[in-house]
């Protein structure tokens, strides 16, 4: 029986492994299927806290993991497949290998960028294809840039990045924006943003050194194809919190994030959520890292009262 396992290995699931290994709990991490997280698959990152020079997502991802395990957390690559709360309140978390019991449980498994699907997606994350105007923007300094998408969060993306990028496209396979009327007003009425309506990217591409330099894009009314020369592609049609394991044991919004209660605390008693898998407002690294804080304080109480830990 642990006394906590961490499910995710991101800023969150790694922060909070740092502060419950220094409560002396001895945290069990589950990495997942992408260990490191978001941030794994990522260049430079400038917005952390303490490095101003920046630092690279990966070194940063395993810094946290050797910072955690310093302080006694253990690290498992396994992934979860579902999560069961026995009649005594403890936990039994399923893995594909076999299963895990807890007296505690952070999720900290994070949300995943909808991406377009064409077949070179993953090997430019990074290289000229982000999901995250506020991270990554500032390296598009007076170039052009385009993003993917209608609602208010592609409107949102795409007037961030005029503070930067020289044009803004934005590609939306309809004719008219989904984003709310202001949005859609703000977007519209700023004369760095470009709306290339009812169109659809068909492809990526890259210059010599691998980084995104145009883009092929199709009319989805006359089927004509074009290119347009941007430097970054900025997908913003959502993200999908990794919450398919939890198979209704937690509640959720409608759109599957996990709903956390008085900090971090979930509708499960000794159940815990930090992080993108329970935040679609500010996806950043570091609130992230101060949700997994959070979490692994309210799970020590939790363990210091239930179980006089």
């Amino acid at each position: 029986m642990e006394n906590l396992i961490i499910i995710g290995t991101g800023c969150a699931g790694y922060t909070a492994a740092i502060y419950a290994g220094r409560a002396n709990l001895d945290p069990l991490i589950l990495a997942g299927v992408q260990p490191g997280g978001q941030l794994s698959t990522t260049t430079e990152v400038e917005n952390f806290p303490g490095f101003p020079k920046g630092i690279q997502g990966p070194e940063l991802m395993m810094n946290m993991m050797s910072q955690a395990e310093k302080f006694g957390a253990r690290i498992e690559y396994e992934v979860v497949s579902g999560l069961v709360q026995q009649t005594d309140g403890t936990f039994e978390v399923l893995t594909e290998g076999g299963k895990h019991e807890a007296k505690a449980v952070i999720i900290a498994t994070g949300a995943s960028a909808r991406h377009l699907g064409l077949s070179n997606e993953k090997a430019l994350i990074g290289h000229g294809l982000t999901s995250c105007a506020t991270c990554d923007g500032a390296f598009y300094r007076n170039v052009p840039v385009c993003v993917v998408g209608g609602g208010d969060s592609a409107a949102e993306e795409a007037n961030f990045l005029t503070r930067f990028a020289s044009e803004v496209y934005l590609v939306h396979r309809r004719s008219e924006l989904r984003a709310s009327k202001i949005m859609a007003e703000r977007l519209l009425a700023n004369p760095k943003i470009k709306p290339v309506w009812d169109s659809e990217i068909q492809e990526y591409i890259t210059d010599e050194k691998g980084e995104v330099s145009a883009i092929q894009l199709r009319n989805v009314m006359s089927g004509e194809t074009s290119a347009l020369e941007v430097k970054c592609v900025f997908v913003a049609i959502g993200h999908v919190p990794n919450t398919g394991f939890l198979r209704g044991l937690v509640e959720l919004d409608e759109d599957g994030y996990v709903i956390q209660r008085q900090g971090t605390r979930t509708n499960i008693e000794g159940l815990f959520a930090a992080g993108d898998v329970a935040d679609h407002v500010y996806r950043q690294a570091i609130t992230a890292a101060g949700q997994g804080c959070a979490a692994a304080l309210d799970a020590e109480r939790y363990l210091s009262n239930r179980f006089h830990q």
